[in-house]
């Protein structure tokens, strides 16, 4: 049976309620769940690329899993020619969100004041260093990294060109033809992590590896034709991988 461990951390809010910004208009400017019943609120979902599929509406674990096979499959021509991922993960993610350049891209949306001022309340209700962090488990942690994480998609899609790409949270892939072409990706990916949103990759899991070799996301192995979930053989592998480029 596959069990899997992770901690949650609270913040000093006592009330649930805050974490749902108090007022439900209020959140509705982070979660499309309730966007559509509040008229009139901007809704960052629309800014986001389709395929970031982490706690937003119509994605999640199951809809990211299927795209990236879809993206393996039209980059391999169904299995007909080599196809090349580069799988990267973030180091410690939600406890290096800064809290200056989370706000900051709330403020390039939103022109409320007083909303601006109830959101940092609640990112400023927690850290793990000073004005660092963000709580793991919580329902706002998620929707504020789509905010954080939003600029890094636009790089991506934009400024690098990643046809094919995804990312679920601080998971992400790139599939291409060309695994020098992936390579190069790398340094310029971990540059505009540091430089733009204070972030790094995790060393030991950044690799490039063919679909036919399995690659690992979001807990399942992903082979040409199959899947299967992820076992501490295959992570080590992985580490293995990822101490070679």
């Amino acid at each position: 049976m596959l069990t899997t461990r992770f901690s949650t951390q609270a913040t000093r809010h006592s009330d649930p309620s805050v974490h749902w910004a108090k007022d439900p208009w209020t959140l509705s400017f982070l979660d499309p769940w309730n966007y559509n019943k509040f008229p009139g609120s901007f809704s960052f979902d629309k800014i986001f690329i389709a395929d970031s599929f982490s706690c937003r509406l119509d994605k999640g674990t199951h809809r990211a899993i299927k795209r990236f096979r879809k993206f393996a499959n039209i980059v391999s021509k169904n299995n007909t020619k080599t196809c090349w991922i580069l799988k990267c993960d973030i180091k410690k993610f939600f406890a290096n969100i800064d809290h200056e350049i989370l706000s900051k891209s709330l403020k390039e949306y939103i022109s409320d004041e007083d909303i601006v001022w109830l959101l940092n309340e609640v990112i400023d209700s927690f850290n793990t260093k000073p004005n660092i962090g963000l709580p793991l488990g919580n329902l706002t942690s998620q929707l504020f990294v789509n905010v954080y994480m939003n600029k890094f998609d636009q790089f991506m899609k934009h400024k690098l060109k990643a046809k094919y790409y995804i990312r679920y949270a601080d998971d992400f892939a790139i599939f291409s033809e060309n695994k020098n072409y992936l390579e190069k990706m790398i340094p310029e990916i971990s540059d505009f992590l540091e430089t733009e949103l204070k972030l790094k990759l995790y060393p030991n899991k950044v690799f490039i590896k063919t679909l036919s070799a399995g690659v690992d996301f979001l807990g399942w192995i992903n082979f040409l034709r199959s899947q299967g979930f992820a076992d501490k053989h295959q992570k080590k592998n992985d580490k293995k991988d990822a101490r070679k480029l």
